[in-house]
């Protein structure tokens, strides 16, 4: 064979190879959250408010579903980081997916193809609103007096409206109850099944309209009923399936007492520059970075201690009582009005207490206050007891992740066993 038709051979044989072998990108996101509000009755209608990050690298644009069996209408659709409306269109499915990302998706329903501000940066993403409008019968209707929405949700985290007027009287998934500023009645709830939650909510006329609707303004006592100083009535009658702070640990391997872990935070106070995260007692810190999950932006970190926070007349927006308390400060450019900025911090914490070897078990002890926090064993070992209810999966490079999704605004003890793999 001569040499030229050789290489060619071989450039032919090696990029197959790698094609083969290269994982395949398709579209991804992370964070969805929905709300539903009921309009009338009659017009079996609701409108959809769809929060949704884009996380495939490279990204230019995202595709929503439009469900079968729903009329979609009224569509706008918003970046979440600038509050600047984007450039959309519906598309049919055989168009959606000739991009590459959607190429295996339902080629049968439309979608509403979304142009994203920028590309999703490398690790980074695209936060879009996707505000709509749907008409459907089978998914809103009327029995006698009372309304029922049914409907099988795949979003992890939703909420449900009623119309003004109407009382809750029946929810299958178990829900926080919430009255809005307006007095209309919510239910709001987490589903970290990855099935969908079968939903019917059900209601009647006999809710207070107009002003004497509202709740009063919830305050900042705590309740007389924990054994322990518990969290506000806000905080209480907060809306946990809206938080948007998540928390995930990497454990290091237990001798160390270390676990790398990373946390997103999202700042929308006009004006706000600077981050403070206020490490726990008992903690210690190192290795802190951040950068803007919208652009990639690399963001400075330090390291301080509470007194010289105290020097500098820097608040950290919490009390700090022991002086010798560490805090990551993370500046970055003031957020501007009708504006947001979305960090992700990550950091190495030693933590004997929490995170240690008893015997030849490791143990993880430690309380999560998110609404969303996960767990990742370190490689080599495997889940032998955890306290609290949790979704476990094995990640693709045989570390076992434990996801503990927490309805409630209490924190969760969590205390986490595993022992090392037999081979």
């Amino acid at each position: 064979m001569p040499h030229r038709l050789l290489w060619a051979f071989v450039i032919l044989f090696t990029a197959t190879a790698l094609a083969q072998s290269a994982p395949e990108v398709t579209q991804t996101e992370t964070d969805d959250y929905t709300r539903y509000e009921l309009l009338s009755p009659d017009s079996a209608s609701f409108a959809i408010r769809y929060e949704v990050t884009a996380t495939a690298p490279g990204a230019k644009y995202y595709f929503n579903t439009i469900r079968k069996g729903s009329i979609a209408s009224q569509e706008s659709v918003l970046d979440v980081s600038t509050g600047e409306p984007l450039r959309f269109e519906i598309v049919p499915g055989k168009e959606a997916v000739k991009d590459p990302l959607m190429k295996h998706e339902d080629a049968s329903i439309d979608y509403i193809k979304v142009y994203l501000a920028r590309p999703v940066p490398a690790d980074g993403q695209g936060r879009i609103l996707i505000l709509k409008t749907y008409k459907d019968p089978k998914s809103y209707y009327r029995e006698g007096d009372t309304i029922v929405f049914n409907r099988s949700l795949s979003i992890p985290r939703n909420s449900v409206v009623l119309p003004a007027g109407y009382e809750l009287t029946a929810c299958n998934v178990p829900s926080q109850v919430l009255t809005g500023a307006d007095g209309r009645i919510a239910i709001s709830f987490l589903n970290s099944s990855g099935a969908e939650a079968p939903l019917i909510v059900k209601a009647k006329p006999g809710a207070q309209t107009g002003p004497t609707a509202a709740l009063r303004a919830p305050g900042s006592g705590k309740s007389w009923e924990a054994p322990f100083e518990g969290e506000t009535e806000q905080e209480r009658l907060s809306e946990r399936a809206h938080q948007d702070r998540e928390i995930v640990y990497f454990l290091e391997q237990p001798e160390t007492h270390a676990f790398r872990l990373y946390h997103d935070y999202t700042e929308t106070r006009p004006g706000a520059d600077k981050y403070f995260n206020v490490v726990r007692k008992g903690s210690q810190v190192s290795a802190p970075s951040a950068y803007i999950l919208d652009t990639g932006e690399k963001l400075d970190t330090k390291i301080m201690t509470a007194s010289e926070l105290a020097a500098a007349k820097l608040d950290a927006g919490e009390p700090v009582v022991d002086p010798s308390a560490q805090v990551v400060v993370i500046p970055f450019a003031a957020v501007k009005a009708g504006q947001n900025v979305r960090i992700r911090i990550s950091e190495t914490y030693t933590a004997p207490e929490s995170y240690r070897l008893d015997a030849d078990t490791l143990v993880f002890d430690r309380s999560l206050g998110r609404a969303r926090n996960a767990v990742v064993l370190p490689e080599g070992w495997y889940l032998a007891a955890s306290s609290i209810p949790a979704t476990v999966w094995q990640m693709p490079d045989s570390r076992i992740r434990l996801d503990f999704w927490n309805g409630s605004p209490d924190p969760l003890d969590v205390l986490v066993k595993a022992k090392r793999r037999a081979h």
